[in-house]
């Protein structure tokens, strides 16, 4: 017969935190359980640490590798081209940097401008002005990835606007047959 018995320590500590000392963060103990077989002659106790966190199964090591292996095999998504997931990050990374630059930037100028006493820049300028380039570079992420061409053979145009409205009907017309 197994009898858990559990160790309970507080899990947050909380100090009054004085102005000079370093500031500590709480600490989160996991329980401990102690089994203890009493059938035996010779008593023995093993400790089994009891902190699994949310969302993980508690299999053994060698189940979940099998498992995963399985769901590998039952995958029907095709893998993107290495090619092609070059071509998508270089099209992001320009169509996220170049509106972000360019919006930090007209923030530098207008900050410079108002020192400077040259312009005394409206106050909804720079606001405007932020939300217009920081807004583009969001939208960067998207058009960087349907702007570039999905064909491993083909390089596509330098905007890639072409492409954008090839891969835009294709990208919703897979949604739209996974639905049926």
């Amino acid at each position: 017969m197994k009898t858990p018995l559990s160790l309970e320590t507080p899990q947050f500590h909380l100090l009054n935190p004085s102005l000079n000392a370093p500031i500590r963060t709480p600490t989160i103990l996991p329980t401990i359980k102690k089994n203890q077989k009493q059938n035996q002659s010779q008593p023995s106790s093993t400790w089994k640490l009891q902190a699994n966190a949310k969302g993980f199964p508690n299999t053994p090591p060698d189940t979940r590798k099998e498992n995963a292996d399985n769901k590998n095999n039952n995958n029907d998504d095709e893998q993107v081209p290495q090619v092609v997931f070059e071509r998508m990050i270089t099209r992001i990374l320009v169509s996220v940097g170049v509106p972000l630059a360019t919006g930090l930037a007209v923030l530098h100028l207008f900050g410079v401008a108002k020192e400077q006493n040259w312009w005394d820049v409206p106050q909804w300028l720079p606001f405007l002005t932020t939300f217009i380039t920081f807004g583009a570079s969001t939208l960067g992420i998207a058009y960087g990835t349907l702007s570039a061409s999905w064909d491993p053979e083909k390089k596509g145009s330098l905007l890639g606007f072409q492409e954008a409205q090839r891969n835009w009907v294709e990208m919703w017309k897979e949604e739209n047959d996974g639905q049926w």
